[in-house]
């Protein structure tokens, strides 16, 4: 199937509901969705000339013409690629050369380096600015037929980084993105049309993945106009719209938990917030249930397995009395129905509950393997089952809590931070002559990045040069927020940095 069928038929049966919206207006009911959508995709098949499986780049912040481009990109029987809008220009090049995408859809803010990507990037042959005049009459163009795609073939391109620095493409099918969305139903819960998704996080990521959920029931999408989290704002939009539901990283429920604009509000309309991609403190979240009410559920995923491995529900967060609550709101919860979750040793064995080992997983959901890289496909696909490279332990009363990361990742503010990336980057001042890149817990961030820097004696590296060669090199908010210099780092026999020690000294001096 094509996933563009399910705006095509709401199309229709919905024609004069509310399909997408920003703030409190509505930017389009689902006639007019289904229509900007079929256009486009005739605009793109014939303006630009792209035939199916080729690969299209979003990059924007979130904004109702990025779902009219991302239903428009799979109408045409076209792979899309989300990238993250926060990402430095040198790492969206990458994430384009790696997909041989060319069209690039982008928004003006970020015009000025999509004109020099088209002039860089060796497959990229057009961009198009969204919202504008041009894509107006992309849009406004004779419709064609949705083009049919198997269930097998290539929909979404969700690139993500590994140990190495360089983002690895998840190839996500369009039958793994319906597996998931039918997850959302059988583990989160039910949606209507009557119902709304609000998107204060990147569309993307997770935000975006869950939204489809809603798209395919024909449930409103809303994008605040602050694009970003504002209390008073997600408080207004609460009232607004009926049934709303949203992703937030844990950080984002902390502060609308803490938020007086949300305490004073009239949640009734509230349906769920889901929450996921870092751990949240157990005092944190107690406070967010206080304040919102039995509304929240986490789930544990990756874009390997899209948004699908584990669910901690409702009822769950509900359930205070009971003897394991406390447990269960700390761990990530039970398996999906639609996947097999095991946890095993280094020999892929299985192991008791209890025992800690890496968590597998197996199913619909998970990806056809790694854009153009078999060798990491076959790394992290063994024997049927996804390797997430997560360490965990399966409970005897089956939740799944995570006890540590593998590959050094840090997650802040709900962002994944791969330390190798970072040290690749400063390794290249002429001023450091050994680096080491950790996570410190942080209560508001959920983890800080720090660097821990042996300098060149001869010509050492200031906290200043650093920080300027991570503004040229690497998103924001990638940033170490702490550059330690010392003289030498921690190893083991072979020479391997001991990153536990570093993050044991960061612990004992909190």
């Amino acid at each position: 199937m094509n996933l563009a069928v399910w705006v095509e038929r709401n199309g229709v049966r919905l024609a004069d509901s509310t399909a997408l919206a920003r703030g409190e207006n509505v930017h389009a009911n689902w006639a007019t969705f289904a229509a900007r959508a079929a256009s486009g995709a005739a605009g793109m098949r014939n303006t630009f000339g792209l035939a199916p499986g080729d690969r299209v780049a979003i990059v924007m912040a979130n904004a109702p013409e990025y779902l009219e481009a991302l239903f428009a990109i799979w109408h045409a029987g076209l792979v899309a690629v989300p990238v993250n809008a926060r990402l430095h220009r040198s790492e969206i090049e990458y994430i384009l050369d790696a997909s041989q995408a060319r069209l690039l859809i982008t928004d003006e803010d970020h015009s000025a380096d999509a004109q020099t990507l088209l002039e860089s990037t060796s497959s990229l042959a057009h961009v198009i600015l969204a919202p504008s005049s041009e894509w107006n009459r992309l849009t406004s163009t004779s419709p064609i037929p949705i083009v049919a795609r198997r269930s097998e073939d290539p929909a979404w391109l969700f690139f993500t980084s590994g140990t190495t620095g360089r983002p690895k493409g998840a190839t996500l099918t369009h039958r793994n993105l319906a597996m998931m969305v039918l997850s959302y139903y059988s583990d989160i819960g039910p949606v209507d049309p009557s119902d709304s998704i609000l998107h204060a996080a990147p569309i993307s990521h997770g935000s975006g993945m869950y939204g489809l959920a809603h798209i395919a029931r024909g449930a409103a999408t809303v994008i605040p106009e602050s694009g970003g989290v504002d209390g008073a704002e997600v408080a207004a939009l609460i009232q607004r719209w009926p049934g709303i539901s949203f992703f937030a990283a844990p950080t984002m429920v902390k502060r609308l938990a803490g938020d007086p604009a949300i305490s004073a509000a009239d949640l009734s309309n509230l349906n769920t917030i889901i929450y996921g991609g870092a751990p949240m403190y157990l005092a944190d979240l107690t406070k967010a249930l206080d304040v919102f009410g039995p509304r929240l559920a986490q789930i544990y995923g990756q874009g390997e397995s899209p948004m699908t491995i584990t669910a901690l529900g409702k009822a769950d967060h509900a359930d205070r009395s009971h003897p394991r609550w406390q447990e269960r709101m700390q761990s990530v919860g039970a398996p999906f129905v639609g996947v097999e979750v095991r946890i095993v040793d280094e020999q892929g064995n299985a192991v008791p509950a209890g025992e800690i080992g890496e968590v597998v997983v197996r199913g619909d959901v998970v990806m056809a393997g790694y854009w153009n890289q078999p060798e990491a496909t076959a790394d992290a696909l063994r024997n049927g089952w996804l390797h997430t490279g997560d360490v965990g332990s399966m409970e005897a009363d089956g939740y799944l809590t995570l006890r540590d990361r593998s590959k050094d990742l840090i997650i802040s503010g709900g962002m994944n931070i791969y330390p190798r990336e970072i040290e690749e980057v400063l390794l290249g001042h002429n001023g450091v002559e050994a680096i080491s890149v950790v996570g410190r817990p942080d209560p508001e961030w959920g983890e800080s990045v720090v660097a821990f820097v042996v300098a060149d004696p001869e010509q050492p590296a200031t906290a200043e040069d650093l920080e300027q060669t991570c503004l040229d090199h690497i998103a924001r908010y990638k940033r170490p927020k702490e550059y330690r210099f010392v003289e030498s780092l921690p190893t083991n026999n072979y020479g391997k940095v001991l990153k536990r020690e570093l993050r044991d000294q960061l612990l004992a001096e909190r």
